[in-house]
């Protein structure tokens, strides 16, 4: 399997390049050639199986230069019980007929970022050794809040790999930033940047295309690689908890083999929801790809009008991990649908870059109408489905969890399907304590990590043992950066 760019199909890339590069040198998202195919005997041997292994099954199509031994070793490092309190790691829970929740939280930093950042270390390692790299990868990481955390988690003290992280300061929760800021590892630097998370991100790709930042850390002995989505080694492990998601409503009667499904995912940066449309593309029974935004509903307008469209508000919402106006994965599915059409997708880039907006093809608007619903939904509507789910089904959701339930019931209405659904449910509760509580209707004791213990003798929701362990964590950094100045940091960081 060879992958090429977005923006140049003449680049030709291992999978182990791909992985090791993590962004091509021209901007552009590096992607599989071709999507391969899955079917009902495929799907079948998966069922008995163990999460490691249906990684390692799905992955092994992709990832061509990796062994099968490889790649089941490394799916039981990631998601075996000394990282998941759950042995299945991303269970199936049965909200009511018809409706399920994805649980992608139980990894060791409570966000589904650990679903794809506890095996992307392990495909780097292999990928330096099978390219014979010599450097240290230098991991560049902006974060909304999760991938941060579970970022450096996963890299804390790899060798021959360091990660610097940057997260908005005063964009995350205080659990987000609590998580991050506490992070143990010698090789581990995080700044919060003066700006959103589109300033944080635009800082990373920037540093990406910086040919003398390149030329400098090369001379250092270190090369930039990505923990972001926009790594194909952040993707992949994404598109496994899809299938996997598929064989658990199967083996358990919700299902019946070759019965289709449909998926709703909280997304801003289109990360995840992309992972679900891959799933469907290999063949998975996937009917409807249902996007939930909340205020920051660049992605439903998008999807409903055809028109991405940047230049409008930033809100600063109680679903921070969303709190994105450029959808970086979008570029992906832009690709696909245009028949991997490098040039056009050059257009795309060029005028949001230049203009902050642009309008697809007549043809990929059909596609997309035919692929995706999108909805959003507000601050009232995300606390208002937390109070539902907890009084009706006794189930805590957090809020990005609440923006797809309701995202979900405002599509059955508008369309009256009633296909069976999976509300994808990305981070525990707990990371979002002020909010949830509220939600529920009691009174936050205060704003920090006292409020897991109010949570939990509200609840009795178990909280996450990682979590519990952060009040006994000082502080390791504490430094700020303005967002035209991330090169520079990088270069300190990287003396």
């Amino acid at each position: 399997m060879k992958y090429y760019s977005t923006r140049d199909k003449n680049v030709s890339l291992s999978a182990a390049e791909a992985v090791k590069m993590g962004l091509s040198r021209d901007g552009g998202l590096l992607t599989p050639t071709r999507i391969p195919q899955i079917d009902r005997a495929f799907l079948e041997r998966l069922i008995p199986m163990e999460y490691a292994q249906r990684a390692a099954k799905v992955m092994a199509l992709y990832l061509t230069d990796y062994s099968d031994e490889e790649l089941l070793t490394f799916g039981r490092n990631a998601y075996g019980p000394a990282q998941f309190d759950d042995p299945i790691a991303a269970p199936v829970r049965k909200v009511e007929n018809g409706l399920y929740c994805l649980e992608l939280w139980h990894g060791p930093t409570s966000a589904f970022k650990d679903m794809a950042l506890q095996m992307l270390p392990q495909l780097l390692s292999a990928a330096l050794r099978k390219t014979g790299e010599k450097r240290t990868a230098c991991i560049l990481a902006a974060t909304s809040g999760d991938t941060g955390k579970a970022a450096m988690a996963g890299f804390a003290d790899v060798p021959q790999t360091c990660i610097q992280v940057y997260y908005p300061k005063d964009g995350v929760s205080p659990v987000q930033e609590r998580q991050m800021v506490t992070q143990e590892g010698e090789n581990v630097d995080v700044r919060a940047v003066i700006g959103n998370f589109d300033d944080a991100q635009a800082g990373v790709k920037r540093i990406f295309s910086d040919e003398a930042v390149r030329a400098e850390l090369d001379k250092r002995g270190y090369f930039l690689s990505s923990a972001n989505s926009i790594n194909w080694g952040r993707i992949l492990p994404q598109v496994v908890y899809y299938i996997s998601a598929y064989c658990d409503l199967v083996r358990d009667g919700a299902l019946t083999m070759g019965d289709k499904v449909n998926f709703c995912v909280p997304t801003g940066n289109f990360g995840d929801i992309l992972a679900a449309y891959y799933a469907k593309r290999m063949g998975l029974p996937v009917n409807r790809l249902i996007c939930a935004s909340n205020s920051n509903n660049v992605l439903t307008d998008f999807l409903r009008t055809g028109i991405y469209d940047r230049n409008r508000p930033f809100h600063t919402t109680i679903s921070p991990s969303m709190d994105i106006l450029i959808s970086s994965n979008l570029e992906r599915l832009l690709f696909d649908l245009s028949g991997e059409n490098d040039a056009e997708i050059r257009i795309y880039m060029d005028a949001l870059g230049s203009a902050g907006r642009y309008q697809v093809s007549d043809n990929i608007k059909a596609k997309l109408d035919d692929a995706f619903w999108g909805g959003c939904c507000s601050e009232e509507g995300t606390e208002e489905t937390i109070r539902r789910y907890w009084q009706d089904h006794n189930y805590l959701i957090d809020p990005h969890t609440a923006v797809a339930a309701e995202v979900l019931a405002q599509y059955r209405v508008a369309s009256g399907d009633e296909t069976p659904a999976v509300v994808v449910s990305t981070a525990s509760p707990y990371k979002f304590c002020g909010s949830v509580l509220t939600a529920i209707g009691e009174t936050p004791c205060g704003d920090g990590l006292e409020l897991l213990d109010q949570l939990h003798a509200v609840s009795g929701v178990p909280v996450p043992c990682r979590l519990a362990e952060l009040k006994g964590k000082s502080r390791r950094f504490d430094k700020t950066v303005e967002k035209q100045a991330m090169e520079q940091a990088v270069l300190d960081f990287l003396k």
